[in-house]
């Protein structure tokens, strides 16, 4: 039987590029456009705001993750400071974030299909999944090397636009859509066209557009030298929210005028369509369809890990801690493929309303998940202020920045409650609480009475 251990097969180039591929997928790509109708060019204090403060979770996490070295998950540090319930709870939950994340990229799979062929979305969502689960069953290098590829191909394609972008301001070009200028930022309706609550309501597909931002945790369990390579990781993530987020999407806004960008379709595609360069809008068009396979291969790799590490904990069946002879959780992948095919029959059932279901429910999840980290920390530095003090890589301005990032995920809860989109997902996403909490009291009676 192959030995029972996760492999670190994983350089520092691969743990860079994983923490790059799992950010900027299909909630940049395809659901900015949904974002910007909501907010317009206000959305760019939006990307800053969600950003700035899962900086602050990634550095709390990150000193959570080198304070001990048996740390392999986020489930771990839970159960340290918070107990086995929340242990359960968020390895279960995280799960279920990544599951919902990866059926949103499956659908956008068969979104960005459709823009060459006609046929129903949810065929190329199934194909990619089964191609990538082949990829998956091999070996976790070749995880690192696919994901090291995608994410270069999705960092070339920003830099493009963004080179194009000043291009076309420097020599004030024209489009379909207008003159290509810095003012189309505040000319129509000024920043907040649509009043704060336009700017509030975007923030659902905001924090949407950052999951995976933590996937660096679930990686570190496979990572050749996790005290250099976290922090590393970590400590770049500001330079890619201002560059990759922020300046995209600046340069976006000056070339299409806010009202111009819709929610059915990509705004990089139709950016680079307006330009005038027919071959443009298809190949972009390709490069975020393989945004769309990297960030569904970063869910099917982060759910087979979690499902592994929850069985482990015996959290999970037994059968889901088992790893075939490449040293991968083959059975805890193939569960996670089953479920996130659902993506794709929902895909087929409701192919209008999908994108948005999964997406809220995501974004309420990891919400959940990102609070877990912080209050840990609370708790660490609460209990253990000796490892705090001699951490080499403290997190700032703790427990304040804490306590108000928290308040920020809460207030976000608070909003989807007066978006049509966003209630019904909220109202119910409290049910996979619910059954946890049930789950885990039914196994805790079970294992005191045996």
């Amino acid at each position: 039987m192959a030995q029972q251990e996760l492999k670190r097969d994983l350089s520092n180039r691969h743990v860079q590029l994983i923490a790059i591929g799992g950010t900027i997928g299909t909630g940049l790509f395809l659901g900015s456009g949904k974002a910007i109708q909501s907010a317009g060019p206000s959305i760019i204090f939006a990307y800053l705001l969600v950003g700035i403060a899962l900086f602050f979770v990634m550095r709390a996490l990150g000193e959570l993750l080198l304070s001990k070295a048996g740390y392999q998950s986020i489930t771990d540090i839970a159960e340290d400071y918070l107990g086995s319930w929340a242990s359960f709870v968020t390895g279960w939950t995280y799960w279920f974030c990544w599951i919902m994340t990866a059926m949103a990229d499956v659908i956008a799979v068969g979104v960005y299909v459709n823009y060459w062929f006609d046929i129903p979305q949810w065929i190329p969502a199934l194909i990619c999944l089964v191609i990538l689960l082949g990829f998956n069953l091999l070996t976790v290098k070749l995880f690192g090397e696919l994901e090291f590829w995608f994410a270069l191909i999705k960092v070339i394609t920003i830099l493009a636009l963004i080179a194009v972008g000043v291009i076309l301001l420097v020599i004030g070009f024209n489009t379909d859509a207008g003159p290509v200028t810095v003012t189309n930022l505040w000319e129509n309706g000024g920043f907040f066209p649509n009043g704060m609550s336009g700017f509030l309501l975007s923030l659902q597909m905001v924090i949407f557009a950052y999951v995976g931002v933590e996937l660096i945790g679930v990686s570190a369990a496979e990572t050749s030298n996790p005290q250099k390579n976290i922090p590393s990781a970590i400590n770049k993530i500001p330079l890619r929210i201002l560059f990759f987020y922020v300046g995209a999407i600046i340069v976006l806004l000056c070339i299409n005028p806010w009202m111009e960008l819709t929610a059915a379709e990509s705004p990089f595609v139709k950016t680079f369509g307006l330009i005038g360069v027919p071959v443009a809008a298809g190949i972009i068009n390709f490069v975020v369809l393989t945004s769309a396979a990297s960030a569904c291969n970063s869910g099917m790799f982060s759910t087979s890990r979690i499902l592994f590490n929850l069985s482990k904990g015996k959290q999970a069946p037994a059968r889901l801690g088992r790893l075939n002879r490449n040293h991968v959780p083959s059975s805890a992948l193939l569960v996670s493929t089953v479920v996130v095919s659902v993506g794709a029959l929902l895909s087929k059932l409701i192919p209008d309303q999908a994108f948005g279901i999964v997406t809220t429910i995501s974004a309420i999840c990891f919400i959940w998940v990102w609070g877990i980290i912080l209050v840990c920390h609370i708790l660490y530095r609460r209990k253990r202020p000796d490892l705090h003090e001699k951490s080499n890589f403290k997190a700032p301005f703790t427990p304040l920045v804490n306590y108000l990032v928290l308040v920020l995920f809460a207030a976000i809860l608070v909003i989807m409650l007066f978006a049509d989109e966003t209630r019904p997902a909220l109202l119910l996403t409290p049910l996979w609480f619910v059954i946890l909490f049930a789950v885990y009291r039914i196994r805790q009676k079970a294992s005191l009475s045996s």
